[in-house]
């Protein structure tokens, strides 16, 4: 059998810019070569941190669910809102109570610090090992591709608008190359007083 994670597809990024920070995925569910949606959103928002979540559909699912949960026991319990390190640490520790049986996806953590307003994000391996960036974390079908793209395309301190562009130019011409990966695309760029969603129109082959 072929790698669990690789059997729905998809792609998805985060980028960091000057005082703002971008997280990116594709919209496709696919069933190996076969595509099943392309309306499948793996962006998933609580509080200031963003989640993009790929790999195994189920768990996906799963897992986006167990963090609003655990997230809104967090609010309650501490009365205040989860700051994105906080929760990047609820997702490593999460992964890791299961380590034995894991969940197979592959979760990139992107946001601003409400205090600090340092911009932040990591990607994780399926058992919550934390990978630190300052610059663009990748994952999916098409991270090869990305790192790519990533490496050729970002620059220090990009304002939002093109950060963007950036990250959006980075997705699509990598998910172009990746045939788990596409039928759409979806972007947040985060800020510290707003968050702009935009979906983009892609090749739908």
């Amino acid at each position: 059998m072929s790698d669990p994670s690789s059997i729905n597809g998809g792609s998805i990024v985060a980028m960091v810019g000057k005082g703002c920070v971008a997280i990116g995925c594709d919209m496709r569910l696919g069933m190996q070569a076969l595509t099943v949606s392309n309306d499948f959103p793996k962006i998933f928002q609580f509080n200031n941190a963003f989640l993009g979540l790929t790999g195994l559909a189920t768990d996906v699912i799963t897992l986006s669910e167990v963090f609003r949960y655990k997230v809104n026991l967090y609010n309650l319990r501490e009365e205040r809102k989860i700051e994105p390190e906080t929760f990047a640490n609820l997702v490593s520790s999460t992964l890791y109570e299961k380590r034995f049986g894991p969940y197979f996806v592959g979760p990139i953590v992107a946001g601003i610090n409400s205090k600090t307003e340092e911009p932040y994000i990591c990607g994780f391996d399926l058992i919550g090992c934390i990978n630190f960036a300052k610059d663009f974390v990748v994952g999916g079908t098409s991270s090869a591709q990305l790192f790519g793209m990533c490496e050729s395309l970002w620059e220090p301190d990009l304002e939002p608008d093109d950060l963007f562009e950036t990250i959006s130019q980075a997705l699509l011409n990598a998910q172009d190359r990746d045939a788990l990966s596409g039928w759409g695309a979806m972007v947040y760029v985060i800020t510290k007083d707003k968050v702009v969603k935009r979906l983009l129109k892609t090749r739908q082959d």
